[in-house]
Order: C-alpha cells, then structure tokens, then sequence
C-alpha cells in the first residue's frame, strides 16, 4: 500500500512539474487566457487527482436529502427553473431506454436539458464549439446503493478556461452557472 501512494505522490509530483514547465514554456500565451484560468485548471488538476477520474473531475454532484423522490427533486427543478427563465427544452429518461433494451429494471438515471436560448444564441455567436455545452444538462441519478444524486458539467471550464469573454458574454455565463447551481441546490432540498 506504501508503494502505491508513493507512485501516486510521484505522479502528482511530475503533473506539478510538468505544469511547471509548462507555464515556463507557454508563459506569455497564458497571459492571454482569462486571470482565473490558472486556478480554475489547477482546481481540476488536483480533483482530477484526488478522484482518479478525469469525468468525476468535471462535474458538479450534490446529493439529495433523504427524504426526496425523485418526482419531487424533479418537480422543485422544473419550479425554479422557471424561476430563472431557463425552459425546460428536453427531457431525456435514460432508465427507461436501458430497460426497454435489456428486458430488466435498472435505477433512475434522468436527464433535464434547460436552456436560456437567448443566451445561448449569444455564447453560440462568440463561438460554435459552445454547442457542445447547450443545453445546460443535469443528471438525477440513483447510485448503486439506491442514494439519489444531481450532476452537471462544471462550467468553469467554459468561463475560465481561455482568452477572457466579452465582459457582457462572461456576466450572461455566470449568470447561468448561478441558475444552474441553484437549480441543482434547490431540487437537492426540495427548496421551492
């Protein structure tokens, strides 16, 4: 077990390192990036680490109270979504195509796309490779112990992650990451 965590120290070792180099190398092109890109890709760099999963890296996962259904997480989203102007664009019942397939049940897994498409058109404007993150999607997922979760992209990703955005684009993105955080803390408690 001792040498295991010390390869795992090593390797953190290296990634320091080469992020390191890196930044020596690449120091004048990093200047262009957003001032927030350095910490938000360090933040990733080390929960990528820490959960040795590059897709648990990249999400938001909130777990829901005990005392929830998923019909009532789901209704409180859909509530304050509302809320916020975000529609409701799409709904995908992931569980339900897995079991029509396999002839047997399988655990709640439930897609909610919502979407300001006012904003959208905007991010979509400064660039199409952000269609890739429309709609905003969060996952209601039951875990392999029956414990009900909510899941979405980290969007720091998007906001921080090169040149800075047009000042009005930023404040639209942090907008949405406001809403969807709170879409998601929200359905979590069952907070209308």
């Amino acid at each position: 077990m001792g040498m295991i965590k010390n390869l795992f120290a090593l390797i953190g070792l290296l990634v320091v390192m080469g992020a390191a180099a890196i930044y020596v190398k690449y120091n004048e092109e990093f200047q262009e990036f957003d001032p927030e890109a350095g910490n938000m890709f360090m933040e990733f760099a080390q929960a990528t680490m820490s959960t040795k999963n590059v897709a648990e890296a990249s999400i938001w996962k909130i777990p829901v109270a005990e005392d929830l259904t998923w019909e009532d997480v789901e209704e409180t989203m859909k509530f304050v979504a509302n809320e916020h102007n975000m529609s409701n664009v799409g709904e995908l019942p992931l569980y339900k195509d897995i079991e029509a397939k396999s002839g047997e049940k399988y655990r709640f897994v439930k897609i909610y796309l919502f979407c300001n498409s006012l904003i959208a058109a905007n991010m979509l404007d400064y660039s199409d490779a952000y269609s890739a993150y429309l709609p905003c999607r969060i996952t209601l997922i039951e875990d392999q112990q029956g414990k009900l979760w909510l899941t979405a992209l980290n969007m720091d990703m998007m906001i921080y992650g090169g040149k800075p955005l047009p000042p009005e684009l930023k404040e639209e993105a942090l907008q949405v990451k406001d809403y969807i955080l709170d879409i998601m803390n929200r359905g979590a408690t069952g907070e209308f």
